[in-house]
Parts: structure tokens; sequence; C-alpha cells
């Protein structure tokens, strides 16, 4: 009896742990497992400017230069916002103030800044000339669009002034810093244009991808939104090759800079999904779990998100809809650098933001396939990551 009882124990003691296995992995919140994960560089703060457009693009390209078998490199965001508020504000003049004007910008800002002005590293150009440690642009936004205003006030026919930019830029100019001409970097001499040439990185290997049914599916159109004051087009393909495309990129080795709706509330500081909590059954072990919940807790669950719960599906028709209705807009710019999975097998996108440090991943957000598949507005990738025969329909 006593040699039974000895076996008997640790099988009691085998069953109550497993069992408490199992409600930890009901309850433990997210438990995530890298699949792939690219280079990125360190995360940086935005801080108060609506510059994300740049940080995530310029995060991208240094993941570009080190998967290119380049060292880390840092290069200046306030340096390309500083002539894309010059672009800009021409842009806006000529259209008589009839154009956007602002903070935001798009990803095709960036190939078209560094094409025309080239680049330079961040430790040349911090753009931070007004007493501040980190952006704080709400001032500066509003004088350079007052000064466009005024440029652009119609004055009986009084032609405008030959003086007009020269002061726009002086307001620049006493924000961000005067431009480097000439610069001296890790002992050699470079402009801007010699810097640019130096990284090696050609700006027409990279395409904008979206996918919405209001224009036709493996054509190209430019993405009716006000921060794309470049009129940029971008290859507009079905939805599945859309996700078929972000997915081989990352598994290739490759990086995406991401635009996406971030206004949803289901865009939680570190976790992004699209919770569906009418849905009948959930994913593997918290389908009990779920079905067992009352709507009102399935609802406050899916609000909390501190757990997997089941999701949304989402298609071509829920994802235009969304669209059109402004429900999905032109919110954020990000740079997607991975792949994970949850303790479900669930699939997230590994993802850089530009808000610093924040959250309980140090500044990196955990997007699910469906948040990515229902509120991408568009991304930006090389068109080498993109499958052939995606690449061949698209004309690439």
């Amino acid at each position: 009896m006593r040699k039974t009882m000895l076996l008997v124990l640790p099988m009691i003691a085998f069953s109550l742990w497993a069992n408490g296995q199992e409600d930890v992995k009901k309850d433990s919140g997210f438990v995530f497992t890298t699949v792939k994960e690219c280079k990125i560089t360190p995360v940086k703060n935005q801080a108060s400017s609506g510059t994300c457009w740049c940080y995530s693009s310029l995060s991208f390209l240094e993941s570009e230069l080190m998967r290119k078998g380049k060292p880390e490199m840092n290069l200046s965001e306030m340096y390309v916002v500083y002539h894309a508020y010059v672009d800009k504000m021409e842009n806006y003049v000529r259209y008589h103030g009839d154009a956007t004007f602002g903070e935001g910008g798009a990803f095709c800002d960036i190939p078209h800044v560094i094409r025309k002005y080239g680049i330079v590293p961040d430790t040349i150009y911090k753009g931070l000339n007004y007493g501040e440690t980190q952006n704080k642009h709400s001032e500066l936004s509003s004088l350079l669009k007052a000064y466009g205003d005024v440029v652009i006030e119609k004055k009986n026919g009084t032609k405008l002034s030959t003086a007009w930019m020269k002061g726009y830029k002086g307001i620049l100019d006493a924000y961000l810093g005067d431009l480097p001409e000439k610069f001296t970097y890790e002992g050699k001499e470079y402009t801007p244009q010699s810097y640019a040439k130096s990284l090696d990185l050609n700006m027409d290997d990279y395409v904008s991808v979206t996918s919405f049914s209001h224009h036709p599916y493996w054509s190209k159109f430019i993405i009716e939104v006000p921060d794309n004051w470049l009129h940029a087009e971008s290859y507009n393909v079905p939805l599945d090759e859309f996700c078929e495309i972000a997915e081989a990129a990352v598994m290739d080795g490759y990086t995406i800079a991401w635009g996406s709706d971030v206004s949803e509330k289901y865009f939680k500081t570190g976790i992004a999904m699209v919770p569906d909590a009418k849905a009948k059954e959930g994913p593997g072990s918290d389908q009990a779990k779920w079905l067992n919940l009352s709507q009102s807790d399935r609802d406050k669950q899916a609000n909390d998100l501190k757990n997997p719960v089941p999701e949304l599906v989402i298609t071509p028709e829920l994802r235009q809809e969304a669209f059109d209705n402004y429900q999905t807009t032109d919110d954020h710019g990000m740079h997607i650098y991975g792949i994970a999975k949850d303790q479900n097998g669930t699939k997230y996108f590994m993802v850089k933001n530009s808000w610093g440090e924040s959250g309980p991943y140090k500044g990196i957000w955990y997007v699910s396939q469906n948040f990515f598949k229902y509120k991408t507005l568009n991304f930006m990738v090389h068109k080498d990551a993109i499958p052939k025969k995606i690449a061949k329909k698209m004309g690439l």
C-alpha cells in the first residue's frame, strides 16, 4: 500500500500541475513566439510632431541598409521634414491654398526628398533649434501654415512677392536649423547628395502597394487621402495577394513601411486586433472559455484585449466599406519587421513604432494579420520582395 501511494501521489501532483498549466495558458495574456525577425535600428520617439511618415520610412530604409550588409545607420528625419515642408508649401501656393498642408505626409515623400535633395546622418542635422530636446512642432506648423495663407491671400491681382520663399525658409531655418551644404562624417567629407549616393539605395526600387475595389485590381491609382500631396500612385492588388506580399516579404528577410489606421479602439498599447465579440466559436484552447462568456463579458474582454480573442473575418467588402466611410484613414506610419504567433497559433506582424520605448514591448507592437488585412491603407516594400508570380501581374 505504501508503494502504491508513492506512485499515486506523483500522478496527482502531475494532474494538478497540468490543470494549472491549462489555466495559465488561458489567462496568461498574450504569449508570443517569434517566427521571423529582420534587423531594425533602435526605436525612436517622434514626440510632439506629426512626422510618423518620416520616422517609419527612414527606419525602413535603415533596415534596408542592414539587409544589404551595411552597418547600422541613423538617418536624419528632420532633414527630410525640412525639405518636405518646402515642397509642400510650394504645392500649396500653386493650388491657391486648395491643397493639403500640415505635418502629415506619406511614404512617397522620402524617395522624393532623397532623389531631389539627398540625405544626411542624424548627428549632422537634429532639427532641434528652438530650445527643446525632442520634437515639438505645433508652433512651427502653425506659423508655416499662417505664412502660406498670407502669401496666397488675394490682393486685387497683385503678384506674389519675390521674397516669399526666402521668408518661408527663414522660419524653417530658425526652428530646425540651417541645412548643411557639406559635412564630415566618419572621416569623409560629403554633400547630402553624395552621402545619399554612398548608401547605394535606388529609390526606384521601392513601390507602394494597396488593395481597394473602387479602382481596378492589377492597376495603379492615386490613393485619395489628404496626406498624399504628391499624388503618388500605388499598385492595387486583390486582398489575398496584398496579404501574401506582406508575409512573403518578411519571411524572405525584407521589412515593410506600413501605413494604417490606429484610431480603432482595438489598437491598444503593444497589441492590435479586430475582436469579434459575437463570434460563435473561438480559436484553440480559448474556444470553450469564449462560448461560456455572456455577451457583455465578451464585449469587455474584446475591449480590454488582455488575452487573445476570436477575430472578425475580414473581406474585401468590409475593408472597402471602412475606407469609404472614413473609418479607415491615413493615421499613422510604422515599420513591420517580423512575424510572431500567439499561444493559439494566430499570426501577428511585429511592428516598430515611433512613440519611444512605450508599452509592455518597449515600443514594439504585435499586430494581428486580421488587423493588417482590415486597417492597412498601403505599404512600401522593395519590389524584389514581391513574389514573382504577383510581380509579373503587377507589371514589375
